[in-house]
């Protein structure tokens, strides 16, 4: 995803010269591409998320579009005032790239947990929330964080090497993506983890199980309209990295009840309200948290027999 995101970036600054990058003393062996080739559009602000901000704004107000890089947590915890008041309030064009959500940094213990990030800024006005699933869904959300007025924070995996898609889908922002259609149930996910979903469906067509996966790019601004059309099976599972609260499953929850939805049981597989003591991977967090595709194909079988 990092790649693609500053593959994109690049085609972008390169036809048009407002364009600047800002990072928070990281992104190395990634970064430089743009570095290099806009020397004069390109600033590492240091360890100092809350001043990159402020810069971001300022430069924006000058009529630049700005990206600014760090890692999901830093970028969103750290500067969250700055967020609001510098960058919301003005409804200024600064684009938010967090990299490493959920537990990517998982190893590094809580203080490296990205799982409140995108439900933090959910009430913070004029902002775009952009989560992707895999590269091809990275380029749509950059392009479209580009040409979308206001601010925006986009989520990226930090270790990507899978392809959901198997071709770039049609998209448009707030509305779901149905990568895969099925009558038995439906998963709704977004970021890494659709690809958990994905492989819950393949496992579960074994059993002649047939479910629908439906990816969310972006939460927000989220379509519900669209959203509940895709809601049609009699099982909802949504599964993602992030807290229950502020997260994708209050908002298929809320499409459900405001569209009067048939529905049999829905399942939110997330974080709860409790603190994440373990350390490890991001594989084990996500093992021992029930965020597997394991866990999905085993709800879905036990609700269908019970």
């Amino acid at each position: 995803m990092r790649k693609t995101f500053i593959d994109t970036l690049c085609k972008i600054a390169k036809d048009n010269e407002n364009v600047w990058l800002l990072s928070g003393d990281l992104g190395y062996s990634v970064l430089e591409q743009f570095s290099r080739q806009f020397p004069n559009r390109y600033i590492n602000t240091g360890v100092a998320e809350q001043n990159m901000m402020g810069v971001a704004a300022g430069l924006s107000l000058s009529g630049k579009i700005v990206f600014t890089y760090s890692i999901s947590n830093f970028t969103v915890m750290r500067c969250l005032e700055q967020i609001r008041n510098d960058i919301c309030y003005h409804n200024l064009n600064v684009n938010i790239v967090g990299v490493g959500g959920g537990f990517t940094y998982g190893s590094a213990g809580y203080s490296h947990h990205a799982v409140e990030d995108y439900g933090v800024l959910m009430p913070m006005p004029n902002m775009s929330i952009f989560v992707p699933c895999d590269p091809i869904e990275t380029k749509l959300c950059i392009e479209n964080a580009y040409g979308f007025e206001g601010p925006s924070y986009i989520r990226l995996e930090k270790n990507c090497d899978y392809t959901v898609h198997d071709k770039t889908p049609h998209y448009s922002i707030g509305n779901p993506i149905r990568i895969l259609e099925g009558k038995d149930a439906t998963i709704v996910s977004t970021g890494g983890v659709v690809n958990q979903a994905m492989t819950a469906a393949k496992l579960l067509a074994n059993l002649d199980i047939n479910v629908s996966v439906i990816s969310l790019p972006s939460v927000k601004p989220i379509d519900l309209k669209s959203l509940a059309a895709v809601l049609n099976t009699p099982i909802i599972i949504t599964i993602e990295e992030h807290s229950e609260f502020g997260g994708i499953s209050q908002l298929v929850n809320k499409a459900i009840i405001q569209y009067q939805i048939n529905v049999n049981e829905v399942v939110n597989l997330c974080t709860s309200d409790d603190i994440i003591y373990s350390i490890g991977s991001q594989d084990f967090i996500r093992h021992k948290l029930s965020m597997t595709s394991e866990k999905i194909k085993n709800t879905i079988i036990k609700l269908m027999n019970s």
